[in-house]
């Protein structure tokens, strides 16, 4: 999958997805290494950032990722000051939202549910 990001903002997004959400960055290819942007994995997830010059968040789109150790994770997202919006809309599924450093809205859901696939 794939979410915009603005020119200049590829370290801050490392530090989110990698030190914060546990993804490894990877190497671009040579011929797209220089439209900047980033690319990330975690398991069989494969994440990419494009710069737009045009950038605006996704804030209603949005990845969601199945997450082990959710509480952990919610845990590390909120001491690196990220906002972490817990939704009870739907009953018996522990999920929540946060945006990334530059806006982009994602959603982590509970993998210890199995009914929630």
């Amino acid at each position: 999958m794939q979410l915009a990001i603005p020119p200049g903002s590829e370290e801050r997004c490392d530090e989110f997805y990698v030190d914060v959400l546990g993804f490894a960055r990877e190497e671009k290819p040579a011929a797209l290494a220089t439209r900047g942007g980033r690319w990330y994995r975690q398991g069989d997830v494969s994440l990419h950032l494009g710069v737009a010059l045009d950038f605006q968040p996704a804030t209603k789109a949005h990845p969601a990722f199945r997450v082990g150790a959710y509480a952990t994770l919610v845990e590390r997202v909120e001491a690196a000051g990220y906002h972490v919006r817990v939704d009870q809309a739907i009953e018996g599924m522990v999920h929540c939202y946060v945006d990334d450093p530059v806006g982009n809205r994602l959603e982590l859901i509970d993998a210890s549910d199995p009914d929630r696939r």
